[in-house]
């Protein structure tokens, strides 16, 4: 029995001082970042602002790969084919793994067990945005319009299932109003269309499109986080505005393969926290209307279960499928 005992404590012993060898050693060679969007959107965004910061705590290159196509799920395929090894990491968002398994039957992958989440890293609100021709000044005046006529508004989206058009649901859903819904191929149409006064209202995520506001072109109304952001401390949130429960992030976070070792998964979110944490870091992020979210691997985890949660009950309660 005695020997029994030493025996299982020493193999105990021997896994516990690979696993802390492995992580110390870990990476001997470049960390490739997959993006599953093309260039300059939130995602890649995310992607270039951890992988700046990561060569100097990993002592390794670590490259960014953008592979778009299928709403992302290109890019989730070149992760699950990867070795667990933590040497190939993969921008994950909003829609991929809380909206898009709601909207199809049949995905190429489980949003729950074939990935391993590490952080989650930025996160941002949408701004609610109108043509100036809309006879609205806030969220309560835009309400009360839509309720005196139904279906007369439409708010347009960057396509079906993005964030843009769960935004426009949830809102219809908690104010009870009835908004036509106008999906584009992606965001660049959105703007001028807005602009021409081709659709009346958008959720936008670019904080790019704030010029047009400051020039009177559009007409902000509110954000859609819990709290107001610091670069627009006087545009309210969708809860102060008369709809308490909207909250809404466009987040992205970072994931490796599913069965990734533990000790490898802490090294990796604990040397992006450590990233998010600089000081300049911070304040690039926070200029994009966006916040730091470094919250390790479990809690993202929760927050990811949680999401999908919501938008799932969305998605339900709405109608809206892809298939």
């Amino acid at each position: 029995m005695k020997g029994c005992f030493t025996a299982a404590l020493g193999i105990a012993m021997v896994v516990a001082l690979t696993c802390g060898s492995r992580a110390q050693t870990f990476p001997v060679k470049p960390v490739r970042i997959v993006v599953p969007f093309p260039p300059g959107g939130p995602s890649d965004y995310a992607a270039r602002v951890i992988s700046a910061k990561l060569p100097d705590l990993f002592g390794q290159q670590v490259v960014v790969d953008n592979r778009p196509g299928a709403s992302g799920m290109l890019g989730i395929e070149q992760l699950t084919r990867s070795a667990p090894d933590g040497y190939t990491l993969l921008i994950v968002n909003t829609g991929m793994l809380t909206i898009f398994p709601h909207l199809q039957k049949k995905l190429p992958f489980d949003p729950f067990n074939d990935l391993t989440p590490i952080t989650n890293l930025i996160g941002g609100p949408s701004f609610l945005l109108t043509h100036p021709s809309v006879p609205a000044k806030n969220l309560r005046e835009l309400i009360a319009l839509a309720k005196r006529n139904p279906g007369q508004l439409t708010y347009a989206s960057a396509s079906v299932g993005q964030i843009s058009h769960m935004n426009g649901e949830l809102m219809k859903i908690l104010a009870g109003i009835d908004v036509l819904h106008v999906p584009y191929k992606g965001t660049g149409p959105i703007m001028p269309e807005l602009i021409g006064g081709q659709v009346s209202m958008t959720f936008s995520t670019s904080v790019d499109n704030l010029q047009f506001v400051k020039n009177g072109r559009v007409r902000m109304l509110a954000v859609t986080g819990a709290k107001r952001l610091a670069i627009l401390p006087d545009t309210p949130t969708m809860a102060e505005s008369g709809l308490p429960g909207f909250e809404s992030l466009n987040w992205n976070g970072i994931a490796a393969p599913a069965r990734t070792p533990r000790d490898i998964v802490e090294r990796l979110s604990r040397e992006m926290g450590r990233a998010l944490a600089l000081a300049d870091v911070k304040e690039r992020v926070s200029a994009q209307g966006n916040d730091v979210i470094s919250d390790g691997p479990d809690a993202f985890a929760k927050f990811i279960r949680a999401e999908s949660v919501k938008w799932g009950r969305v998605v339900k309660e709405a109608g809206v499928r892809l298939d």
